[in-house]
């Protein structure tokens, strides 16, 4: 009978020990399965961004740049490296923008940069002693299609050759002797007819002769005038 007992006391223990052993297994075999399926999402995953990665990087490659140098009143002023068909507004903000000083009004914003061009942004003075220059050749209009120094001048001449051109008072009719600062139809008219009893004037100084034309009027016009 003890026997018997002892016997079935074994068999419960090693039911017990079995079971132990079934639910370790199970739970090794669970956390196998689980782990295999995590990594190879993982895998899945990185593969994916790994691609899109890769045509990020091709994309990148097939863009072509243009290196362009901005100066003047910028607050960043250098060589800049930009996407192909930026604009002149573009290389501006690239360099943090205008300062206050800063004058666009000959500048395309809108113009597309070319590889290797050169912007030069002038100030408010700059132009204003440009617009105020003494000698000044009278040149065909521009469109600012060349953003430079060039262009800049060219527009400043252009608009402001009615005042910088200068005026022969050899060959130029009344109306374009009135033009003339303290000149008014009286005097034009008297340097008219001066250069018609006397003939052309040899020099500019000669125009004091002339009836109401004095030193000090001559001081305002001689910049003015030529023959």
């Amino acid at each position: 009978m003890d026997e018997i007992e002892d016997f079935l006391e074994n068999l419960n223990i090693k039911k017990y020990l079995f079971n132990i052993i079934i639910i370790i297994s199970f739970c090794l075999l669970s956390y196998f399965v689980i782990y295999k399926l995590n990594n190879f999402d993982k895998k899945i995953n990185d593969k994916v961004v790994l691609n899109k990665n890769i045509s990020k990087e091709k994309k990148k490659d097939n863009v072509e740049y243009v290196i362009v140098d901005i100066k003047g009143e910028v607050a960043s002023p250098g060589v800049y490296e930009l996407i192909k068909g930026s604009r002149v507004i573009d290389v501006i903000n690239e360099a943090q923008g205008l300062t206050n000083d800063a004058n666009t009004r000959y500048i395309n914003l809108s113009k597309i940069l070319e590889d290797g061009d050169a912007i030069v942004i002038y100030s408010n003075k700059e132009i204003e002693d440009a617009s105020k220059e003494e000698r000044v050749e009278v040149t065909a209009p521009c469109i600012c299609e060349d953003v430079n120094s060039a262009c800049i001048e060219n527009n400043i001449k252009n608009e402001n050759s009615n005042l910088n051109t200068k005026i022969n008072i050899n060959t130029a009719s009344e109306e374009e002797l009135t033009s003339l600062n303290g000149i008014g139809e009286s005097k034009a008219k008297a340097i008219i007819k001066y250069r018609k009893e006397n003939g052309n004037f040899k020099s500019i100084e000669e125009i004091t002769k002339v009836s109401g034309i004095s030193e000090s009027l001559f001081a305002k016009i001689k910049e003015n005038i030529t023959v």
